[in-house]
């Protein structure tokens, strides 16, 4: 059966040899075109250079809306408890779905609806959601992926303190510092710039406290961040243990 034999090919795990060859295909096509995109953000490139790439993004278009219409068309495959029309509007409105096709649209939104040149190079910059289809045919990005939605309750939550202290912190340093100098110091905006450089540990040095208490509090703030960052860190890496776990015990 033609529709059973694709959808061997194009489904998301356990695949065969001509499976395996189709994810090899699309990741190096999606890195091609990655370097296409990099290749454009240069001036006074060759014309065959253009010629090469216009030719990629229109072999590209074509392969991945093949690609997006056969995963449609199977679609009822991956569920089949449920109706093949019902089966299929429930894949095209999942996250991989969405991102095959806004891997596709930049192309085929000129031809619809008329754009000038800035609003053109905007929607051109879509294509990068290229990269996150790499995610369906690598294991390792999809290993990751898993990761991070299962531990997403808590990535959520530790990020909602750091969201917590900075606010707190950015209001406090613009009390502080606004009368000792109120233009680097306008408002509470202008210390959020600062937190979020301190938190992260970047310190760029752009906007720094001058004051006593400013000083004391920016310390306390770069201190806090150091276990602030690595409180992810320590989410994710119990994530990636837990997956290696459960990949051994599914392989075995």
């Amino acid at each position: 059966m033609l529709k059973l034999r694709i959808y061997n090919i194009i489904k998301d795990d356990q695949k065969g040899g001509a499976g395996k060859a189709f994810d090899i295909f699309m990741s190096a096509l999606i890195v091609l075109n990655v370097v296409m995109i990099i290749a454009d953000t240069f001036d006074g490139r060759p014309s065959s250079i253009v010629r090469i790439s216009s030719v990629v993004e229109v072999v590209s278009i074509v392969i991945f809306t093949a690609e997006y219409a056969l995963r449609i068309w199977t679609a009822d495959m991956i569920r089949p408890e449920l109706r093949p029309a019902r089966a299929r509007l429930k894949y095209i409105t999942s996250g991989m779905a969405l991102v095959d096709l806004l891997a596709i649209l930049p192309f085929y939104i000129p031809f619809i609806i008329p754009v000038d040149l800035r609003v053109l190079r905007a929607i051109r910059l879509i294509r990068l959601v290229r990269l996150f289809k790499l995610n369906r045919y690598t294991s390792a990005l999809a290993s990751v992926g898993r990761v991070i939605k299962n531990k997403l309750p808590q990535l959520v939550s530790s990020m909602s303190v750091v969201l917590i202290l900075m606010i707190i912190s950015s209001i406090l340093m613009y009390n502080i510092e606004h009368d000792a100098q109120p233009e680097t110091f306008q408002n509470a905006f202008s210390a959020m710039w600062w937190s979020v450089a301190t938190l992260t540990t970047v310190g760029y040095g752009d906007i720094y406290p001058v004051t006593i208490a400013g000083k004391i509090i920016s310390a306390v703030i770069a201190l806090l961040g150091i276990g602030l960052v690595a409180i992810p860190t320590g989410i994710l890496s119990a994530g990636f243990v837990d997956e290696l776990s459960q990949k051994k015990d599914r392989e075995a």
